[in-house]
């Protein structure tokens, strides 16, 4: 058993807790919380850290599978240059990738993220995610125009899913993004879907996409209404109209990337907008392949850095509890309260001030 105490505490459950002190299992649990007001008095059996406590991070955008392709593609090419980028470039020995991804998982960790909603084009990272202290969500991705190939587009995913569940892991069928499934496909994935899923759609990342497909809301609400759970990842140009159209779902969660937003395009994700029309956001690293790292508190910096008014602690429910209501994983992640197991991690240094991160801040594990 341990108590542990910080300068503050972000439950993720309610207000920071000034000098709060909570309790943890060997096993990781929290078994209790308490609000000293901020008098805290010196014990020998409180650990006491200057910094501020937060959940465990929840990544809810990633391609473990493309970690190799670190560095490869240069920044600002856009969105359909990247993809051809990505597709003419991700080859590699199958040592080579599993080495990449093995290292990213482990940065991930030590970023301080808990669980992870995983896109995957393929099982090469099974055994990865097997036995990775992460929990992991995998989207086994489906995409292709040509309608001939849709049966064979989707014996592959479903072959993923089979070979992540062998191994314990939670997967699901999803599709790329709207532009990129014909309807013969759409209509195999959809048979494919329960309605308790989570699934995962690239979503208005750039001009081009939107000039690729039309009424992307009504798409949208229209998949909303198969599942427990959608996520929409990226947001780049997603208009308010779209937005609340969207966000009325009750069901859809905004997912932003500005790290991967801002390599491909040079964009930023509209956050302000966004929190206007829904608190339903959630935050994401996407892969090595747009972004120089993987770290969850990176993204959640570089959106305090875009929209200065949004509150610390808002920003730290978007990478905590929202994602992982999102993932439905919020029964044991997410948040600091009695019975769940969500990691602690300590943010140094921070802004207790102005209640803000800094550019130097970091995550270090606690528990």
């Amino acid at each position: 058993m341990r108590r542990i105490a910080a300068q503050y505490l972000f439950t993720s459950a309610g207000r920071p807790l000034r000098r709060g002190i909570v309790t943890v299992a060997d096993d990781g649990t929290v078994t209790g919380l308490e609000d000293t007001g901020g008098s805290l008095r010196e014990s020998a059996a409180t650990e006491f850290y200057n910094g501020v406590i937060i959940p465990g991070l929840v990544n809810c955008h990633s391609h473990l599978e493309l970690s190799h392709m670190r560095g490869i593609i240069t920044a600002g090419s856009g969105l359909s240059d990247f993809i051809a980028s990505v597709r003419d470039r991700r080859e590699a020995s199958a040592d080579d990738i599993r080495t990449a991804a093995r290292n990213a998982d482990i940065e991930m960790y030590t970023g301080g993220v808990v669980a992870c909603g995983d896109i995957s084009n393929n099982a090469i990272t099974a055994d990865i995610k097997g036995k990775s202290l992460i929990r992991y969500i995998t989207f086994a991705e489906v995409f292709g125009s040509d309608p001939a190939l849709a049966e064979i587009r989707m014996s592959g995913a479903l072959r993923v899913c089979e070979e992540m569940r062998l191994r314990g892991l939670q997967a699901q069928v999803t599709p790329h993004s709207l532009y990129s499934v014909s309807a013969a496909l759409s209509a195999l994935i959809r048979q494919h879907i329960p309605a308790s899923a989570v699934i995962s759609l690239h979503f208005l990342e750039s001009d081009d996409e939107r000039r690729m497909a039309q009424d992307h809301a009504d798409s949208a609400l229209d998949l909303s209404r198969l599942v427990t759970s959608l996520l929409l990842v990226h947001n780049t140009v997603i208009t308010r109209e779209e937005a609340a159209r969207v966000a009325s779902a009750g069901n859809t969660w905004f997912c932003l990337c500005p790290s991967s937003n801002m390599h491909i395009s040079g964009k930023m994700p509209p956050a302000a907008m966004l929190r206007e029309v829904t608190d339903r956001i959630v935050t994401g690293t996407d892969s090595l392949a747009s972004a120089d790292r993987l770290s969850m508190i990176t993204e959640l910096q570089l959106l305090q850095e875009a929209v200065p008014e949004i509150a610390a602690d808002e920003l730290i429910r978007w990478g905590t509890i929202n994602g992982a209501r999102a993932l439905k994983c919020d029964d044991i992640l997410g948040s600091i309260e009695p019975g769940k197991r969500p990691g602690l991690l300590l943010v140094e240094p921070f802004n207790m001030q102005n209640m803000r991160l800094l550019p130097e801040s970091r995550v270090r594990r606690l528990v």
